[in-house]
């Protein structure tokens, strides 16, 4: 064939369709605050109805990426180089004016904590109308309310007029949570950018916003750059991971190559600290403490029989706990689990002495806990302690570490100060805070750091049983495994009984011995967690279960490239 034949028939032959601009390219981007850099030479990009994550923990410079890329970091104080180009237009030298236009139109914003990004005071549909103001030809109000209604409905949201009127208040977390995803869709962005968008969320909620986003991405073409910190959702979700640490990326790629062959040590650690994806982390803890504390000779040391509470108003009844009963062995770790509104926290109030009950009786140790006996119930509560949800809140911000620490004993009158200043200098060793920590006040602590302080607080009197009020789930992964590990080894050598509260069924798989499945109030199953994680009886259990990311199937995703859903 001769050469001119060839290029005739070359010319001739259909090609191949050019591959489309990405919605976001980011080339070399460095942030600094005041001539301290925070990220360091990051490139990326997100295409068309993909999803590119950004993980990493605290610190390690995802959000300021995303705020970058929003242009939310303040330009008086952030100092930004390199390129971020959007819709193939480079953004970084728009002035402020020049780059409003893109905000909602084109770049869309769902932000980590609907509580505090909502006006509490203004009702849905009067901060909703506001995004509806950005869609073209939207200049009629009723035009505009049937944008915001059509938005409600289109993340799922039931009788969308009623939420319109609602406040946030009104609105469970899972619900707030569709509205900011419907305010960020209404005006039609190409690309989505989701800041931890089910951090705060129960396992079963998290599931159905991520469903909704990758509705989002499927149906309507939406790019979503998707900041976490949990690889298991980066795993099933995302086209794409960036793995940073410290403001530098350690690892980039297609998520079956990140997930099933990483190459950085710090996506592998990141990756082992997942505890969906570890169920067996602290089976050696729990091998050693049953060898010194064998079940068949712990007595019982939680009692809850046949309790019962109704919270009632002027209009209505709400039924929090029905005939709820479970015990808790002597060194062993009880989990209550469930969605928000399940009864799971009531309970541990009971427990504590901080909700009297209609019905049922509460015993630990032996002893009857009871609200209407001041004296009986200091008493019980020495031998019982609680961790917060939240370290951010739990700690007096005006005391420091040490003094934090030794406040149950001064309460409780133990010993003098030398010996009060022995046991909490114990308590901090516990749960191994370095020295050179101790003389600092919460504001100066990471959240990891926090939650050891209150662990340490806790401690403190030496109590037999500790309630622990989702202690891991405002921590990242890696530090969520740091303060496990902590709770895992203090039961092994001190024989501490907990009461666990959580709706990680990840977490609760990994720490827990037993387990009561609460729905409404009620009981739905109960067990060892061995017995309720192979057979659960009730759908309810399965739905819960089926919501954990499970290493296979994320692996099997990974491997094949297969979109998988957590």
């Amino acid at each position: 064939m001769s050469i001119l034949k060839t290029i005739e028939n070359t010319a001739a032959a259909p090609r191949e369709p050019a591959p489309a601009a990405p919605l976001l390219q980011v080339s070399g981007l460095s942030v600094a605050y005041g001539g301290t850099e925070v990220v360091h030479d990051a490139s990326f990009a997100v295409g068309e109805g993909k999803a590119l994550a950004l993980i990493g923990e605290s610190g390690s410079g995802k959000s300021t990426i995303a705020r970058a890329v929003l242009r939310l970091l303040g330009s008086r104080r952030a100092h930004v180089d390199g390129s971020i180009v959007v819709q193939g237009r480079e953004v970084t030298g728009l002035r402020d004016r020049e780059f409003l236009p893109l905000r909602g139109r084109v770049l869309g914003f769902v932000p980590q904590d609907p509580g505090s990004s909502l006006n509490p005071v203004r009702s849905i549909g009067a901060q909703a109308l506001e995004a509806a103001a950005l869609v073209p030809g939207a200049r009629r109000r009723a035009d505009r309310e049937a944008l915001v209604l059509g938005a409600l409905e289109r993340v799922g949201l039931p009788e969308p007029q009623r939420v319109m009127e609602s406040f946030p208040h009104q609105l469970s977390g899972g619900q707030l949570q569709r509205v900011l995803i419907a305010l960020a869709i209404l005006p039609g962005p190409r690309l989505l950018v989701a800041d931890e968008p089910t951090s705060a969320l129960d396992v079963t909620v998290q599931k159905q916003i991520l469903d909704l986003l990758d509705d989002l991405r499927r149906e309507m073409g939406i790019g979503v750059l998707l900041i976490t910190h949990d690889l298991a959702i980066a795993a099933a979700r995302a086209d794409e991971v960036v793995v940073l640490q410290d403001g530098t990326i350690q690892e980039a790629g297609p998520t079956r190559s990140v997930f099933t062959a990483p190459r950085s040590e710090y996506t592998r650690a990141l990756q082992a600290d997942v505890p969906g994806l570890n169920p067996d982390r602290f089976a050696a803890l729990r091998a050693e403490r049953d060898e010194h504390r064998p079940l068949a000779e712990a007595d019982v040391q939680v009692q809850v029989r046949d309790v019962s509470r109704t919270f009632r108003s002027r209009d209505r009844e709400v039924r929090a706990l029905a005939d709820v009963s479970f015990t808790i062995p002597r060194g062993r770790t009880h989990a209550l689990v469930g969605e928000s509104g399940s009864g799971k926290s009531t309970a541990a109030r009971a427990l504590l002495g901080l909700e009297a009950v209609d019905s049922g009786s509460v015993a630990v140790g032996g002893r009857v806990v009871d609200p209407a006996d001041p004296s009986a119930l200091r008493e019980v509560r020495r031998h019982l302690q609680i961790v917060y949800q939240n370290p951010f809140t739990s700690l007096d911000p005006r005391f420091a570490v040490g003094r934090i620490v030794r406040e149950p004993l001064e309460r409780y009158r133990v010993g003098d100060r030398a010996e009060r200043e022995e046991r909490a200098a114990w308590a901090l060793d516990a749960v191994r805070l370095p020295d050179s920590l101790r003389g600092r006040r919460p504001g100066a602590l990471s959240g990891g750091q926090r939650q050891r302080v209150a662990i340490a607080r806790a401690l403190a009197l030496r109590p037999e049983v500790l309630v622990l009020d989702e202690p891991t789930s405002a921590l990242d992964v890696t530090v969520q495994a740091g303060i496990l590990e902590v709770l895992a080894t203090l039961q092994r050598d001190l024989g501490l009984t907990y009461l666990f509260i959580s709706h990680d069924l990840g977490v609760v798989r990994q720490f827990a011995d037993t387990l009561t499945v609460l729905r409404r109030g009620e009981v739905v199953e109960s067990g060892t967690v061995a017995e309720v994680f192979a057979a659960p009886r009730e759908e309810y259990t399965r739905t819960l279960i089926a919501s954990i990311p499970a290493r296979e199937a994320v692996v099997t995703a990974a491997a094949s490239g297969a979109e998988v859903r957590a």
